[in-house]
């Protein structure tokens, strides 16, 4: 990274080189596999994350506080942006996995750690401070917005607790898987503000209910992982971590092995059709595909297709 180094990604290690062990937990190299994604330890850089290399293509960024309950401090705020911005243009990525270290996804945010910021913004009048404070809060504001700015499809894995700026950041990604035993919560009003780094924008979007979503970010009430399902939070709910690290590494495996020009001008569009008209998005697809059909993946997709192979079996040049 600029800030810091990728741990290496162990030669030869394909998505189709992933297996399952004896006690039918998904493993590579023989290691179970949430022990050997979490195996990864925070870099010299990288105090608040862990990043691996699990499959070909696939980088997992993993939140690693576990003592804190991977609670979200300055550092955090910061490295989420410097990893993110570096993922965007690693041609060696082409899907990023999100989870949690430890035994729940986050806390959300580290008050300890942040009062300073927040609650004594410098500035010598109501002017000077509020345009300070203004320019914090967008800098924590792009931590989130920097994962959905990534053209590589994001998927989030949450186990246990979701709060307050986890929901934050699972509504900027671009699957959301949960456990049985997970819960998710807008926390914001606990404690006294308005949820400012996303949720409030994005979750109305994500589950299509204005209802619902005032009511879990007036009330602060838990949301569990079966009502998540229900109203479309996440799209698939596993019976514990293992099971759910198995099954999104299998699906980032998936997504990897597809061509990179079309999986990331599919998210790139989609993102673009949620925030406009179906007509402005049409006219924005038309002039991308101009260019973007002019590519040989579609050559090399079709013939594959025609001769019932899989997608897999293609090697489509970085992107």
């Amino acid at each position: 990274l600029a800030a810091g180094v990728l741990l290496p990604r162990k030669e030869g290690t394909r998505a189709s080189d992933v297996s399952f062990n004896v006690d039918g937990c998904l493993c590579s190299s023989g290691q179970p596999l949430v022990r050997a994604m979490s195996s990864a330890v925070s870099s010299p850089t990288y105090t608040t994350l862990a990043i691996s290399h699990p499959a070909e293509s696939v980088t997992h960024v993993e939140l690693h506080r576990p003592e804190k309950r991977n609670a979200m401090s300055k550092a955090f705020w910061r490295e989420m942006v410097d990893c993110f911005t570096e993922l965007s243009r690693d041609p060696d990525c082409r899907v990023v996995l999100v989870s949690g270290a430890g035994r729940i996804f986050t806390a959300g945010i580290d008050l300890m750690d942040m009062a300073s910021d927040v609650l004594q913004p410098q500035g010598d009048d109501t002017a000077r401070v509020s345009w300070n404070l203004r320019q914090i809060i967008s800098k924590y504001q792009e931590t989130f917005s920097v994962i959905e700015k990534c053209p590589k499809p994001v998927v989030v894995a949450v186990h246990g607790a979701c709060i307050g700026g986890g929901v934050d950041l699972i509504t900027a990604c671009d699957i959301r898987l949960c456990t049985q035993d997970a819960w998710f919560q807008v926390k914001e009003v606990d404690i006294g503000l308005a949820a400012d780094v996303g949720t409030l924008q994005r979750l109305p979007k994500v589950i299509g209910s204005r209802s619902l979503v005032n009511d879990l970010a007036l009330t602060a009430r838990k949301m569990y992982a079966d009502e998540a399902k229900s109203c479309g939070l996440v799209s698939r709910v596993f019976a514990d971590k293992e099971a759910m690290m198995a099954n999104a590494l299998e699906m980032a495996g998936e997504i990897a092995a597809r061509s990179p020009v079309a999986v990331q001008g599919t998210k790139i569009n989609l993102l673009y059709a949620r925030d406009h008209s179906v007509a402005e998005g049409l006219d924005y697809m038309a002039t991308w595909n101009m260019s973007m059909l002019q590519t040989q993946d579609v050559m090399k997709s079709a013939q594959a297709a025609m001769e019932k192979k899989s997608p897999k079996t293609i090697v489509f040049s970085k992107l």
